[in-house]
């Protein structure tokens, strides 16, 4: 019965031993990147995702211009956005 303690104890000092080294090797989660975009006249913050993709799109299609990203829009371009992001909420 004390061979058997002892192979138990064993066991849990291996284990208190090695706990803290699995949690510091364990990957972190990696946060999603998140994109805010200023808005001058507005004065605020905009996340950027895939739902303002979606209106930077509405956007381009009800002025008829050509499709392109919004971080390559001319300042004009961006403002007039913001207008009509703001008079198009969701």
């Amino acid at each position: 019965m004390n061979k058997s303690y002892r192979y138990i104890g064993a066991i849990f000092l291996a284990t208190a031993l090695t706990a803290p080294i699995a949690v510091i090797a364990a990957p972190a989660p990696q946060a999603a990147v998140q994109v805010r975009v200023y808005d001058a006249e507005h004065k605020d913050y905009h996340n950027w995702d895939d739902h303002e993709n979606a209106a930077w799109g509405r956007f381009l299609a009800e002025n008829h211009r050509k499709d392109h990203e919004y971080a390559k829009a001319n300042a004009k371009e961006q403002r007039e956005y913001w207008n009509w992001r703001h008079s198009h909420p969701d």
